[in-house]
């Protein structure tokens, strides 16, 4: 079982890892996607977790796999309907993610009008930091976010560009599913996104709250 670690030393079982699309606008228009009206969710399995100094395994069945990294919230208290004034209280915690995403596969897939969970959702497709507790964090939307590959800087973004901000993310996801303790919400990625191949080694970090260091196999 994959577990969540605070910096305090709290652990919390890994429930469903629920992400947000198109949230940064330059990300958007380097992909050539409309801004939608309102959030673009889908959802990772906990099994897609690896931490600290793992490696990411691209799947046989594709051969453009894509990096994008991103403010990874933890809940600490269960929630539903949270209205947006109430919404912080639930986060226990702050990290940084990598959504890996196999791009040729969901590419396909929507052209298709199927669901792409398999480029998305495939084992060691959410590469996880540990969290720094949230009273550790003055503002969260205020955070700058960076990905390294092979010691060139890729992604240099930050939170305070995100459309859908922080607390209308979590009321938002509270208005579709019940947040449980354990549950991880990544807030989409700024632009900047790119091919990964095996023998990468690659770095996300938001400064001042948490580093991330995995490689490709």
């Amino acid at each position: 079982m994959r577990t969540a670690r605070l910096t305090n030393g709290r652990e919390l079982p890994i429930g469903k890892i629920l992400c947000i699309g198109r949230n940064y606008a330059e990300h958007i228009r380097e992909l050539g996607n409309a801004i939608p009206e309102a959030p673009v969710i889908f959802i990772k399995p906990a099994s897609s977790v690896i931490g600290e100094g793992e490696a990411i395994v691209i799947p046989p069945y594709s051969r453009d796999c894509h990096y994008e990294t991103e403010l990874a919230l933890l809940v600490g208290r269960k929630g539903k309907d949270i209205p947006v004034d109430r919404a912080m209280e639930c986060i226990v915690g702050y990290g940084v993610g990598i959504d890996l995403t196999l791009r040729d596969v969901q590419g396909d897939l929507k052209k298709k009008g199927l669901p792409w969970e398999i480029a998305k959702g495939f084992d060691t497709a959410c590469p996880l930091s540990a969290f720094e507790e949230a009273t550790g964090v003055a503002d969260p939307q205020n955070l700058r976010i960076l990905m390294t590959v092979n010691g060139e800087v890729r992604q240099d973004g930050n939170t305070s560009m995100m459309i859908h901000r922080i607390p209308a993310i979590v009321s938002h996801m509270s208005g579709c599913f019940t947040l449980e303790p354990g549950d991880v919400i990544l807030t989409g990625t700024p632009a900047g996104v790119g091919r990964i191949v095996p023998g990468d080694r690659l770095t996300a970090e938001i400064p001042g709250v948490a580093t991330l260091r995995v490689s490709v196999a």
